[in-house]
C-alpha cells in the first residue's frame, strides 16, 4: 500500500544553512518535454468520483481479504476510479529529498556519517508523511521505469568538515546541479519483486535494494512488511573505501479502516548497520493506540557494535559506555540528536517544509514500450480525462496480454529473466547490475536515452 502527498503548486528544494539540518524554500520549475520534469499531478488524485464514495468502495474491497495470509502476492485489481494513475515503479523509490542522499558522505567524522544516513532515512518516504492511502498501477514483469534527479549539493555535513581532496581529485559540486540516476525493473511477478540502483558518481555515493511487501489485513488495519527479499537498503559510499550501510525496513499499518480515515502508522524497529565503522543505530517508532491521538513518535541511539556479534536490538540494552549519540522527535515533522555529555539536543531534519523532489524523465519518444510512463500511458490518459470505464478497458487488456506472454514462454519452456539486473532475486538482498544495466545508468548520467528494444521482454 502507497500513498500520495496532498497537491503542492510549486517546486521545493532545499536552501543552504548554517545548522547541520534540511530546510527549504520553493522555487519554480520549467517543463519541457525534451528534459521533462516529473508531473506534480502525479501525485495529485482525481476528484471523480467523490473521495468519500471512493474510499467506502476500497474498504469494502479491503473487507474481502480478512484472514488472507499475504494481501500484497494476491496482486488482485481495483477499480480504475480507485487507481492513482502512475505506475509503481515510477511512484514507489527513496529519493523524495536526493540532496539528503548525496550529503552521505561529506562528513569526515564516521559519527557524522551515520547521522547523515539517518538524515536520509527519514526524508525518503515524504510521499507518504505528507499524503494519503492511494494505489499505484501493479507493476508486470520486465516493466522498468528510469530518471534523473538534479539538486544543490547543499545538504550541509554533520560533525566534521567536507572531504578535503587534492585540485586534481576536487570536483566542485557546491555551485552547480549535482545529477542522480534511478533505474528499477520489475524482476519477478510471483512473488512481486522490483530490483533498483541509485548511483551519484560525482560524490560517489550509490544504492540498490529489492521491493517487495507483504500485507495482511488484520481486520482494524493493514500490516505491512518486508517481503522475504526485501532486506532493506544498501549504501555504498565509493569514496570513503566502499563504507555500506544497511537499512531496514520497519512494519508500518495502514489504519483507520473502521473509522473511515485512512492513515499510515508506523511501529516496530528500524536498523541501520555499518559493519567498517562498527556502528549501528536502533530507531524505535512507538506503537500508536487505535483509540488515541497518533503521535508519530520515534527515538533512537547511536552505538558501537559488534558486527560478528550483532545480539543487541533493544534501544534499553545498549550499555551507556557505547552510546554515540540518541535520537528523538517526530518522524513527520523534526528530528533531533544529542551527543554524550551534552543536554542540549541538536536539529537533525526538519520536515515540515519538505516535498518530494521532481524527477527529469526520458521523453515519451526515447522510452520503451516496456517503460512504466509508456506502457501505462493510455491508461493513464483515460484516468486523467474521468473516462473510468474506457481505462477499465485498456488495464485490463495490458493486463491480459502479460497472461498470454507468460503462457508463451511455457509453451516454448522459456525462462524469462531480467534484462538490468543479474537475477530476479537474490538472497543477501543486493541485486547486482547486468552489462546493460550498467550501460543504461551511464546512458542515464550523459542524458543519452536511447535503448534498443529487447527481443524477449516481459511487457
Amino acid at each position: 500500500m502507497t500513498t500520495t502527498p496532498s497537491p503542492d503548486s510549486s517546486t521545493n528544494k532545499a536552501q543552504a544553512s548554517p545548522a547541520p539540518s534540511i530546510r527549504t524554500t520553493t522555487s519554480t520549475a520549467s517543463t519541457t518535454e525534451a528534459t521533462t520534469i516529473s508531473r506534480p499531478d502525479s501525485y495529485v488524485s482525481d476528484k471523480a468520483p467523490d473521495d468519500s464514495s471512493k474510499l467506502k468502495t476500497f474498504l469494502s474491497i479491503l473487507r474481502k481479504f480478512i484472514g488472507v495470509s499475504d494481501i500484497a502476492a494476491v496482486r488482485f485489481s481495483l477499480p480504475t476510479q480507485l487507481l492513482e494513475p502512475t505506475p509503481n515503479l515510477e511512484y514507489w523509490n527513496y529519493l523524495d529529498r536526493p540532496e539528503t542522499f548525496i550529503g552521505i558522505g561529506d562528513s569526515d567524522d564516521a559519527l557524522g556519517r551515520m547521522l547523515a544516513v539517518i538524515r536520509f532515512w527519514f526524508t525518503k518516504d515524504l510521499k507518504y508523511v505528507k499524503g494519503k492511502p492511494c494505489k499505484p498501477y501493479n507493476s508486470t514483469l520486465g516493466e522498468f521505469f528510469r530518471c534523473n534527479w538534479e539538486v544543490e549539493d547543499n545538504a550541509p555535513p554533520i560533525l566534521g568538515e567536507s572531504r578535503k581532496e587534492s585540485a586534481t581529485e576536487r570536483i566542485d559540486t557546491k555551485n552547480k546541479p549535482v545529477r542522480i540516476s534511478y533505474l528499477t525493473e520489475q524482476t519477478s511477478h510471483h512473488p512481486p519483486v522490483s530490483a533498483w540502483w541509485v548511483d551519484c558518481p560525482v560524490k560517489g555515493v550509490s544504492a540498490r535494494g529489492f521491493d517487495q511487501l507483504s500485507a495482511k489485513f488484520t481486520g482494524t488495519s493493514i500490516k505491512v512488511t518486508p517481503g522475504n527479499y526485501n532486506l532493506g537498503i544498501f549504501i555504498n559510499i565509493k569514496r570513503r573505501d566502499n563504507e555500506e550501510y544497511q537499512l531496514t525496513h520497519p512494519t508500518a499499518y495502514l489504519g483507520g479502516i473502521i473509522r473511515g480515515s485512512l492513515s499510515v502508522n508506523v511501529s516496530d524497529s528500524a536498523f541501520v548497520i555499518c559493519p567498517k565503522t562498527k556502528m549501528k543505530a536502533i530507531l524505535n517508532y512507538a506503537e500508536e493506540s487505535w483509540l488515541g491521538k497518533t503521535q508519530n513518535k520515534v527515538n533512537g541511539v547511536i552505538f558501537n557494535y559488534d558486527p560478528e556479534n550483532d545480539n543487541k536490538n533493544r534501544i534499553k540494552d545498549v550499555p551507556e559506555k557505547d552510546v554515540l549519540a540518541k535520537l528523538e522527535g517526530c518522524w513527520r515533522d523534526e528530528i533531533y540528536y544529542t551527543l554524550p555529555g551534552s543536554k542540549d539536543p541538536t536539529l537533525l531534519l526538519d520536515l515540515k517544509p519538505l516535498f518530494p523532489s521532481p524527477k527529469i524523465i526520458p521523453p515519451l519518444a526515447s522510452q520503451l514500450p516496456n517503460e512504466s510512463l509508456r506502457f501505462w500511458a493510455p491508461v493513464t490518459t483515460a484516468i486523467k480525462s474521468k473516462r473510468f470505464a474506457e481505462a477499465t478497458k485498456l488495464k485490463q487488456e495490458l493486463e491480459e496480454r502479460q497472461r498470454e506472454k507468460a503462457t508463451q514462454r511455457k509453451e516454448r519452456n522459456v525462462e524469462w529473466k531480467p534484462r538490468f539486473f543479474r537475477e530476479a532475486v537474490t538472497q543477501d538482498g543486493r541485486p547486482d547490475l547486468t552489462e546493460e544495466g550498467r550501460k543504461a545508468l551511464e546512458g542515464l548520467q550523459r542524458e543519452d536515452y536511447a535503448l534498443v528494444e529487447s527481443e524477449v521482454t516481459g511487457a
